[in-house]
């Protein structure tokens, strides 16, 4: 009877508790959903840099159209910021880090975003 005791003791012992090798497949599946939502994730956030792009590129139009009622010249962004018509603290470049372009043309001014690709005159520009 005591054997009987003995031996159980011992085989839960040996049972209780992960093995290695347990740990390391369930941390290869937390990593591959982990990937999946990263892969899930990224067109979202794209789209709204995309849709921030739009958003800035408008203001700054709207600000550029303040400036031209003022002065006679299509400005430049740091000539909106000297002129205290944009503040010194918002943003003036796009999500990529590029700076928007101003161009004037005789009906209305445009504001363009160089994109994803941060290139003028490309594709992918967001105006």
């Amino acid at each position: 009877m005591q054997d009987n005791r003995t031996r159980a003791r011992k085989l839960r012992r040996k049972r209780s508790g992960m093995t290695l090798i347990e740990v390391m497949i369930v941390m290869v599946i937390m990593s591959l959903v982990a990937v999946a939502a990263g892969f899930a994730v990224m067109p979202i956030l794209e789209q709204q840099r995309i849709r921030q792009a739009k958003t800035d590129a408008a203001a700054i139009r709207q600000m550029v159209i303040a400036y031209q009622i003022e002065h006679a010249e299509c400005p430049s962004v740091q000539d909106l910021v000297d002129k205290r018509i944009k503040s010194a603290s918002t943003t003036s470049s796009d999500p990529w880090g590029t700076p928007f372009e101003i161009a004037c043309d005789d009906a209305e001014p445009t504001v363009v975003s160089a994109g994803p690709d941060k290139q003028i005159n490309t594709d992918d520009d967001i105006s």
